[in-house]
């Protein structure tokens, strides 16, 4: 019997939206890094993206990229994350590339690079107006005019991410602003940028709508190939597989409850004051599943009639009063997952994978 909570990993479906995608882009001449970091760097699910046909990597955790190595893979792997002047001697020794935003960053890079004899690859990150990483349209010559003398290291293009924290959604206007600093090298420094990397898994909707710049090169997708989903737009994106990860937690109490406390209100195990729909008495369950596990405003219940009404640290209440299917102690119920939900899931070391796949 599997072990609950868990996630399923259909890992065929992985695959053939690897696949899918991969197609999709080469018709556009568009090279995808397949971003396994949502996936928490999991060596089977890195694996079906590869056997999808994407040969370039991407994880944002230097330990992930490592486990990758160890486990084999002679992919070229992006360290997505900027690097940490700590961590410099691994990210020169396990990835091809990294990103990267800082002068101080990047000396430190070519240094590390010559002790180890090897050139390392940088993208410098442009800040199109999300405000996450990347250095500001006005400050980007300055710097790239200091980064291309560095030796050690060896600038192969500019890229941008857009989304992730202000909600910022990719246009033609804003992508084309990297293609706008393509030009500015080559004409300021005689130099060409090989990578432009437009963006992230939101940015394949200006692929789709066939809105994104002519010279975008690079696409930097996870969500998309793993869930087939794009969390900025709210969307399922309709030629990929979704629901390819999905949580089960099994029922550990089921009783029918008033569905108000009874008594004074303060705040929960989480510092907020809860509000409470008098709705008489609900069959509640309770799952073994809670917060540290799983972001819970990301699930949605699979089964018609589940509803979710609050969680504490190991604990996922539901009202099942109108569940389609009698329920009972041991029961199942199966989630959906946002991107948030997934990242959560997949990281915690309570929660159990369980793989489906014919790989």
């Amino acid at each position: 019997m599997n072990k609950a909570p868990r996630v399923n990993i259909n890992l065929d479906k992985i695959k053939e939206n690897a696949r899918i995608l991969k197609n999709r882009c080469d018709k556009k001449d568009i090279e995808i890094t397949g971003v396994v970091k949502c996936g928490a760097g999991d060596l089977r699910i890195t694996k079906a993206i590869v056997a999808g046909g994407i040969k370039s990597l991407g994880d944002s955790r230097i330990k992930n990229i490592i486990k990758m190595r160890e486990a084999g893979f002679e992919n070229e792997i992006v360290l997505l994350r900027l690097p940490s002047l700590t961590e410099l001697k691994d990210v020169v020794k396990y990835a091809d590339i990294s990103l990267n935003s800082e002068l101080i960053t990047l000396e430190s890079l070519g240094r590390e690079a010559v002790k180890q004899g090897k050139i390392h690859k940088v993208i410098i990150m442009v800040d199109v107006g999300d405000l996450r990483e990347g250095v500001l349209y006005k400050d980007y010559l300055d710097l790239i005019d200091k980064a291309l003398q560095i030796k050690g290291v060896k600038v192969i293009g500019i890229g941008t991410n857009v989304g992730c924290y202000g909600g910022v959604l990719p246009t033609y206007q804003n992508t084309s602003l990297l293609l706008e600093l393509k030009e500015e090298t080559l004409k300021m420094f005689n130099y060409n940028l090989e990578v432009i990397s437009g963006g992230n898994t939101a940015t394949t909707i200006l692929l789709d709508n066939d809105q994104l710049p002519k010279g975008i090169n690079n696409l930097r997708v996870g969500e998309g190939i793993i869930q087939g989903t794009d969390i900025t737009h709210q969307r399922e994106i309709k030629f990929l597989n979704s629901n390819n990860i999905t949580l089960i937690a099994k029922i550990i109490e089921l009783k029918e409850k008033p569905s108000v406390p009874i008594g004074e209100i303060g705040h929960d195990a989480f510092g907020n004051k809860p509000k409470f729909e008098d709705k008489g008495i609900r069959k509640r369950a309770i799952l073994a599943v809670g917060r540290q596990d799983v972001k819970v405003s990301g699930l949605r219940p699979l089964l018609k009639g589940v509803k979710i009404i609050g969680a504490s640290s190991d604990h996922l209440l539901c009202d099942v009063t109108e569940a389609e299917t009698e329920l009972q102690i041991g029961s199942e119920i199966e989630f959906q997952l946002n991107y948030g939900a997934m990242l959560r899931a997949m990281t915690s070391s309570y929660v159990n994978k369980y793989y489906i796949t014919s790989l």
